[in-house]
């Protein structure tokens, strides 16, 4: 039981993080290609990259 309780904790913190750098507006990653929009922020990427 013990284990589910961690691994559900685990889950729903994850979740939690990515909602909130969504609902935030966190910027990407550094080196991250994640999206058409994120094309213009990351320095890495190239307008031609696929998403």
């Amino acid at each position: 039981m013990i284990e589910f309780l961690i691994g559900f904790g685990v889950f729903v913190l994850v979740g939690l993080g990515l909602f909130l750098g969504v609902l935030f507006g966190r910027p990407p990653l550094k080196g991250s290609c994640g999206g058409n929009a994120v094309i213009k922020t990351c320095p890495l990427c190239k307008a031609g990259d696929p998403p």
